[in-house]
């Protein structure tokens, strides 16, 4: 995976797209830091391809969001399906 600035994005499109298109994805960075990744969706699987990224932050938001209320104490998934049952017994 190669990486380039913001500003080799607008000096030097023509590099970044060859490399692009011969490496399947590049790295944007802005300020030294990762900013966007740009995958190669030439064979046509832009859907495929859009479904997958966005499956994929879900997955890293839901992770995010289960680790944050395991450090704050909330109800472990366990307990949760314990008061679902619960609930569903009528108690």
């Amino acid at each position: 995976m190669n990486f380039y600035t913001v500003r080799d994005l607008r000096t030097t499109p023509k590099s970044l797209w060859e490399d692009l298109v011969t490496n399947g994805e590049v790295v944007i960075t802005n300020n030294g830091r990762p900013t966007a990744i740009m995958l190669d969706i030439s064979d046509g699987s832009f859907e495929e391809t859009l479904k997958a990224v966005r499956q994929a932050k879900a997955a890293i938001a839901f992770n995010s969001m289960r680790a944050k209320a395991a450090a704050k104490g909330y109800m472990s998934d366990e307990e949760i399906e314990a008061e679902i049952a619960a609930a569903r017994r009528g108690e």
